[in-house]
């Protein structure tokens, strides 16, 4: 079976892009859509901010990255975005195809609750994304300089882990600031040096 080896650039309807994965951070979701306003030429930032995908059983697209990106542009009346088609695996039964992805590390499929969960528990739809405020927790902690940011896929979802497991959610849910501040310590901590990113402990 030949897939493709070179990208394939074209353009496709938001609402035909399939989600790989079942949460996304909605603060982060709000941060691009801002990000998208405040933009001038609308094309090109388009045109600079390819979204990946994989042609998938009956040719369709699935996310695999850049969902917050995808959902944001949804949520402001996009309609069709920029593709780069990493590999066509249209070819594939759906079990072999779902196996193909997992093992690529082009899938997550962990819920609002850290829950490992199907493939059939997907979203069909951007729109369906749940919203998982330790993901946001996450982002947050990599732009204040909490850890570094790496190639590692899924790296904000295992930071995201991490901190789901020390801070309690009504504390993320009603003071961020706070939360934050907790995030910022226990990342320098050696309890976080296995995460992609880790820049080491406070001195």
């Amino acid at each position: 079976m030949n897939f493709t080896r070179e990208p394939r650039l074209q353009t496709a309807a938001i609402d035909d892009l399939r989600p790989t994965q079942i949460t996304v951070g909605l603060r982060e979701v709000e941060e691009k859509r801002a990000e998208w306003r405040a933009q001038g030429k609308k094309a090109s930032f388009l045109g600079k901010h390819l979204i990946p995908v994989v042609q998938g059983p009956q040719n369709h697209y699935y996310l695999i990255d850049h969902h917050h990106l995808a959902r944001a542009l949804f949520d402001e009346g996009v309609t069709e975005v920029a593709i780069t088609v990493v590999a066509d695996l249209s070819r594939l039964e759906k079990a072999a195809f779902w196996v193909y992805l997992d093992n690529c590390s082009w899938t997550h499929l962990y819920d609002q609750k850290g829950k490992r969960r199907d493939h059939e528990d997907l979203p069909k739809h951007v729109e369906g994304l749940v919203d998982d405020p330790y993901r946001s927790l996450a982002g947050a902690l990599r732009r204040a300089g909490g850890y570094a940011k790496d190639s590692a896929p899924f790296s904000e979802f295992l930071w995201a882990d991490f901190l789901r497991r020390r801070i309690k959610h009504k504390q993320v849910a009603a003071e961020p600031d706070v939360a934050l501040d907790t995030a910022l310590r226990l990342a320098k901590t050696s309890e976080a040096d296995y995460l992609p990113g880790w820049c080491g402990p406070t001195s």
